[in-house]
């Protein structure tokens, strides 16, 4: 399965996928996450048949972007110029506050009880971590670092000094607008 190279964009694109992911919740989960964070696909590697049969993204993600399901990381095809990054708590990655996404970027997460595995480490062009002093939920991952994608990348006035929303005259960040026909 070869993918097309998407359309070049100002802002970018992303994708978001696991390896391994066994629990069709924490599938369900991601792919809900992923569309409402605008991700442009989103893929798994050597997933169980019990998490393709993911049930739990009521927004419908998967009528409104395409997921790839690649048996083995041999297989993993990525768009041109698309950047993998890999999730995982290891001392070697770049803490998430710290590191400054790429413009085409497709973020992989490791197994629920596991680690990505070393060919799939081996492919990424970066590692980044979570700060956490411990392992979290797969999809809470997921959405974790789509969120900091979002807002290191989206156009958001800077955060005030001082507790509470923007600085006066800071001009607010444009949403495209969801209505409930769109789920």
């Amino acid at each position: 399965m070869s993918l097309e190279p998407l359309p070049p964009s100002g802002r970018g694109y992303f994708a978001i996928g696991a390896e391994r992911i066994s629990k069709a919740l924490n599938l369900g989960n991601l792919l809900r996450s992923a569309h409402g964070f605008g991700a442009s696909f989103t893929f798994t590697i050597g997933a169980t048949y019990q998490a393709l049969e993911a049930r739990a993204d009521t927004s419908k993600g998967a009528q409104h972007l395409p997921h790839y399901d690649w048996a083995s990381v041999e297989e993993l095809v990525l768009p041109a110029g698309c950047r993998l990054v890999g999730v995982e708590l290891l001392d070697e990655a770049i803490d998430l506050p710290s590191f400054h996404h790429p413009s085409r970027a497709a973020y992989v997460l490791g197994p629920e009880r596991g680690a990505l595995s070393p060919l799939l480490l081996a492919k990424c062009d970066y590692l980044v971590r979570i700060p956490t002093s411990f392992a979290i939920n797969l999809a809470m991952a997921g959405a974790i670092v789509m969120y900091d994608r979002v807002r290191s990348l989206g156009r958001f006035p800077p955060r005030p000094v001082g507790e509470g929303g923007p600085a006066a005259g800071a001009s607010p960040a444009r949403h495209r607008k969801l209505g409930r026909g769109n789920a």
